[in-house]
């Protein structure tokens, strides 16, 4: 039997159990009476749909074996679920048993329906964060945010709810404020003014994948060089390397530039761009005496040998050169470390071969002439890769008196070139 029909027999029975007793009751003690046990009914319905909602949901959500239960029970939404059924047994039965007088069944009937439609908004809301968790498990998560438009949805049922409160107590339908939202539009738009902007900005950074939780971005003007750890409506927070936490709107990410590197992370490699300063003035042909000793060079052994059969064959087929070094092709220290510098990044086990290798000359300045090394590192961890590329060019130089070249370095008076004799 439903809860309004054991209050109604309730009810009957209680006015005549007073005329047997010939009780003169007044109708205000059998109004009082009711409503208390309307409102223990209310109690005993909340106690069964939390027993109902919270202990045995709860027991079935730990033996089940999927998660998203798991999520939603976290996020406490079946508890919302049992706060429903006090304002569910007090609207059904007000009707029926306090029709008379009219004050009092308003009054509880309005009190029950802004009950119900607050836990309704509290029983939503946890949902939608139940629903972000259980998202999150998902691998798309990471390049499609949504917690921009969850935070959005939010904010639309709070607007929904507010409208259905007010429209309750001061009984008014509620076209009657969505009418007068028009009239306050440009105030509604200056107060949520960061919301609207950060909406734009969900939409394009979720369109366009331009930046996802975990990615490396790189924003100076927001002091911002770390790991994004959230995206929000309005914000994004970046843990900075530091373990400091740098927020960030939303919108500055489409406005402004920012460097992102996450393409660094999902290729194989992250990039080494270094160059080291050569004394132009060490920068020479290679005698007999220098490439005797880089002969025992076992990287570049090899390339002598190659490069002088060709110089040699050159000479052979055009007798007028002479034999000075000018008159034809020779090897320079320079070129010749270069070469080993090549031969030494292309043996070496962490530089990842099937990206970009790379040993090149950049224009020389008033600080020697810069010898640029362009390669990858297989390992992207930051501390491991600031340890290979400090030994790559501890190595690099470390080697450079043995080819007869001097780095360069403003206000040092050097001693001249060490001689190979």
């Amino acid at each position: 039997m439903p809860s309004f029909q054991l209050l109604s027999s309730f009810q009957l029975w209680l006015g005549e159990r007073l005329q047997v007793a010939g009780a003169k009751t007044p109708p205000q003690f059998v109004l009082l009476l009711t409503i208390v046990a309307l409102l223990a009914f209310a109690v005993v319905a909340y106690f069964l749909a939390k027993l109902l909602f919270q202990r045995v949901a709860g027991i079935l959500v730990k033996k089940s074996k999927t998660h998203w239960d798991d999520a939603l029970l976290k996020n406490r939404f079946f508890f919302w679920l049992a706060q429903l059924a006090p304002g569910v047994v007090l609207y059904t039965a007000t009707e029926a048993m306090l029709g008379e007088p009219e004050t009092w069944g308003n009054f509880i009937r309005n009190g029950s329906i802004l009950y119900m439609v607050l836990v309704a908004y509290l029983a939503s809301a946890a949902l939608l964060n139940g629903s972000l968790v259980i998202y999150r498990k998902f691998p798309i998560s990471k390049e499609i945010p949504i917690r921009s438009f969850i935070q959005v949805a939010k904010l639309i049922l709070f607007v929904i709810t507010v409208i259905v409160l007010m429209s309750v107590l001061l009984d008014k339908s509620p076209i009657y404020f969505l009418s007068g939202l028009g009239a306050i539009t440009a105030v509604l738009m200056l107060i949520f003014k960061d919301a609207i902007l950060g909406l734009v900005a969900g939409v394009q950074l979720a369109a366009n994948r331009m930046v996802a939780r975990g990615d490396w971005i790189e924003m100076p003007k927001y002091g911002a060089d770390g790991t994004v750890i959230d995206i929000a409506l309005t914000t994004v927070k970046v843990q900075n390397f530091d373990n400091t936490i740098t927020t960030v709107p939303t919108y500055a990410l489409i406005s402004d530039s920012f460097k992102n590197w996450r393409g660094m992370e999902d290729s194989g490699g992250r990039r080494i761009k270094r160059s080291l300063k050569i004394d132009i003035n060490t920068v020479g042909f290679c005698d007999e005496a220098l490439l005797k000793e880089l002969r025992k060079i076992d990287l570049i052994a090899d390339y002598l040998r190659e490069r002088e059969s060709e110089i040699a064959k050159e000479r052979s087929e055009c007798k007028s050169l002479g034999e000075h070094q000018v008159n034809s092709r020779a090897l320079t220290n320079l070129g010749t470390f270069r070469a080993y510098v090549r031969a030494y990044v292309e043996n070496h086990p962490m530089i990842h071969q099937e990206l970009t290798v790379l040993v090149r000359q950049l224009p020389s300045t008033e600080n020697g002439l810069p010898l640029e090394i362009y390669v990858f590192s297989k390992d992207k961890n930051w501390v491991n890769y600031e340890g290979l590329q400090a030994d790559i060019f501890d190595h690099v130089f470390a080697i450079l008196p043995a080819f007869k070249l001097r780095a360069f370095q403003r206000g040092t008076d050097y001693p001249p070139p060490p001689s190979s004799e």
